[in-house]
């Protein structure tokens, strides 16, 4: 019996480090927090949100793209849920966009990253992220500008170890560095890093960072595994936190300036529990670097706030 029980423990300890945090360190109790919806999208034209990211260039704004299958475009919309700007991106194909996020180049200019890196059947040998100049919104009141971009920058990578699903596309904010979080049904998740400096007309094999295994969660109106799958993630503009979004729950990490970020995921995030949305597929921080806003696929789409 102690020789059955040592080996199981063995296992375990294998299990643990071989996919990351044990369950020991997932806290099921959430953080105080208050979720407020602030809005519903008058534009029914986005109607999967599957990615939110905060203007570099006005921080009343959102942009978001929709889900596969959609134009290959990106929308503004304001904290009241208006659109403010439709911006198609020249020689771009939504073929599975599934986050957007913001950053800067190398003279500190505003960018947006659209991550075309959804894989559902695990059929893509590389995944691709465009890049544009942050767009210019008109003043408030005015008409819906459509406009398009000129030619995007386009990155190319493939992972190191077979294809994976994806719905996650984060840029940290100090260093500029692209970041990939892979989702999966059974919660076991990685953290990959796009090369530096990001090469052109190429397809650049990723870095795993770390492993992160989302446990299961009993929550009323979603199923257990449906706190295992990853949605959305986010660096906080001053680079102090990261959040994931799954379907059930957020978990926020602090990232301390004198630790690596593989370390700083080893340790026991926040979790944080918003009001239920259908689908929740999309999170972004605001520039206050603690306060969170959420959207989800499916209409009438919600734009939520939570803050602690």
């Amino acid at each position: 019996m102690k020789t059955a029980l040592l080996q199981f423990a063995c296992a375990l300890a294998a299990a643990s480090a071989c996919f990351g945090q044990s369950a020991a360190v997932w806290p099921e109790k959430p953080a105080p927090s208050i979720s407020k919806k602030v809005a519903i999208l008058e534009d029914k034209r986005i109607k999967e949100s599957s990615g939110l990211a905060l203007s570099g260039r006005d921080p009343s704004i959102f942009w978001t793209v929709n889900d596969s299958g959609g134009e290959p475009c990106i929308f503004a919309i304001d904290r009241s849920g208006k659109t403010r700007a439709k911006v198609r991106l020249r020689d771009a194909a939504n073929f599975d966009w599934e986050d957007i996020a913001s950053g800067k180049d190398e003279k500190g200019a505003p960018m947006l990253f659209i991550g075309d890196i959804g894989d559902n059947l695990f059929i893509r040998t590389s995944i691709q992220v465009y890049q544009i100049p942050e767009p210019g919104v008109n003043a408030p009141g005015k008409a819906v500008e459509e406009t398009e971009t000129g030619a995007p920058q386009l990155w190319r990578a493939n992972y190191p170890d077979g294809s994976h699903n994806a719905e996650s596309l984060l840029v940290h904010p100090l260093t500029r560095r692209l970041y990939i979080l892979t989702k999966s049904e059974d919660g076991r998740s990685a953290l990959y890093a796009f090369p530096q400096p990001l090469q052109p007309n190429v397809s650049m094999v990723l870095e795993k960072v770390t492993n992160l295994t989302f446990p299961t969660l009993i929550r009323v109106g979603k199923r257990p595994h449906d706190n295992c799958m990853t949605t959305a993630a986010c660096f906080a503009p001053d680079g102090s936190r990261m959040v994931v979004a799954t379907y059930s729950s957020l978990y926020e990490w602090l990232l301390p300036p004198d630790t690596s970020l593989a370390a700083a995921l080893k340790r026991a995030p926040v979790r944080i529990e918003p009001e239920l949305l259908r689908q929740t597929e999309a999170v972004c921080y605001d520039s206050d670097s603690r306060t969170l806003w959420l959207t989800s696929e499916h209409l009438p789409t919600p734009l939520l706030q939570v803050t602690r």
